[in-house]
């Protein structure tokens, strides 16, 4: 007879730990702010403002017309993505990957990036993963019924992780190793010399590198982040998420890619098998477009670097003007500002400050500890809206930390 006492619940426990509630705590207090007359300015969520560009368009548009292409396109990708993906690889990497077994079509990044740990881990193994680092990092272990070792990324080192505090016990037990370069809260840069220490620990502890490189193509004052691929024997341990949402402005589409180790990209595509059919064709077909555009373009065609670099100029400009010395990154589409001095003390967390900086200006930020406890005290603030917005949310901030008496 069923237990008549209690009432069974339909919610797995592991949906606690797979994320950060604040994204939809944000979104309820713009609602809030909203329906207090505020109007929004929202710099809260890393989504591109903007499309893809109209040849893009032009033939997502055409093929999306084609009978023919309504059907299962595969988990694999077709072969003209796989091999324009790698011919990408090679001409803005240097990087040979082959397009038969190193190179795995994605629907964006963030599905490799959820199911990878599924497909190359056991329950019970131990991962590596940043501290403040990208929500699905941790909650993809969670699912996966993976130990997380949090790296902290502190200021102090300019948030490049140190390689050498990871104890030699934690590298015996790890199966991977996850790491951003340029990331997600910070824009943290690796050089090589980086990477090639970093494979030479892999390699040493036999633990697989995973890097996520999906602000590849947003590198400001003459950066431009490389891959960790590029390090000498790299590809015996490594694989590296690259994603079309930032670099093209195709996040809309779904669509990016894995590349690197057979073994671990083979994985992937072995459980993705059991549970999708593929990108739409026509998906892929406009994604080949993109790369092959990238490949044509000129040096001094950045891409939509330029854009994000002038945003981060006028932003950081404003915001220093309104009272706020905010570091200017190097890459990516976002700032990660320790928040003001004075408000820098235990009554003021990071969720508080941006709830109250929502509520009273109308601006809408994420508060640093939705990436992990190593970002309590600072906020990210994402660069998604034109320069007049950010120009306007500058001067609301001003007001709000001026007149605020912490």
């Amino acid at each position: 007879m069923p237990n008549q006492t209690s009432k069974r619940s339909w919610r797995a426990d592991k949906l606690s730990q797979i994320g950060s509630s604040i994204f939809a705590e944000v979104s309820e207090w713009k609602q809030e702010a909203a329906q207090a007359g505020r109007h929004i300015i929202d710099l809260s969520i890393g989504s591109p403002d903007r499309g893809p560009s109209d040849d893009i368009r032009e033939i997502l548009s055409q093929e999306a017309l084609k009978e023919d292409n309504y059907t299962y396109p595969g988990t694999r990708g077709t072969m003209e993505f796989r091999e324009q993906s790698a011919a990408w690889m090679k001409h803005r990497f240097g990087v040979n990957v082959d397009p038969d077994t190193e190179i795995l079509a994605l629907m964006g990044s963030q599905d490799g990036l959820s199911h990878l740990a599924q497909a190359i881990c056991n329950p019970g193994d131990l991962a590596i993963v940043p501290n403040p680092g990208y929500p699905i990092y941790a909650g993809a272990l969670a699912i996966a019924g993976v130990t997380p070792w949090y790296l902290p990324l502190k200021e102090e080192r300019g948030f490049v992780p140190d390689l050498d505090s990871i104890p030699d016990e934690i590298w015996m037990k790890a199966t991977f190793i996850l790491l951003n370069f340029p990331g997600n809260p910070i824009a943290v840069q690796a050089d090589l010399a980086f990477f090639e220490k970093l494979v030479g620990l892999a390699k040493k502890w036999d633990v697989l590198i995973v890097h996520d490189l999906a602000y590849s193509e947003m590198g400001f004052d003459g950066y431009r982040p490389i891959s960790v691929l590029q390090a000498p024997g790299a590809i015996d341990i490594a694989v590296e998420f690259h994603s079309f949402s930032k670099s093209f402005n195709m996040a809309g589409c779904r669509i990016g890619f894995l590349a690197g180790h057979e073994e671990a990209v083979g994985a992937l595509r072995e459980y993705k098998s059991n549970i999708d059919f593929g990108v739409f064709k026509p998906v892929q077909t406009a994604a080949v477009h993109a790369l092959r555009q990238a490949m044509a373009a000129s040096h001094e065609e950045r891409g939509v670097a330029s854009l994000y670099e002038q945003r981060r100029d006028v932003l950081a400009a404003s915001l220093a003007e309104a009272g706020w010395d905010v570091p200017k990154p190097l890459a990516t589409m976002f700032l990660w500002a320790r928040m003001p001095e004075a408000f820098r003390q235990e009554a003021w967390s990071s969720r508080r400050f941006a709830r109250e900086l929502l509520l009273n200006t109308g601006v809408a930020v994420i508060p640093g500890d939705a990436f992990g406890s190593e970002g309590e005290g600072y906020v990210r603030i994402a660069l998604v809206q034109e320069e007049e917005a950010l120009r306007e949310a500058a001067v609301r901030i001003g007001k709000f930390i001026g007149g605020v008496s912490p």
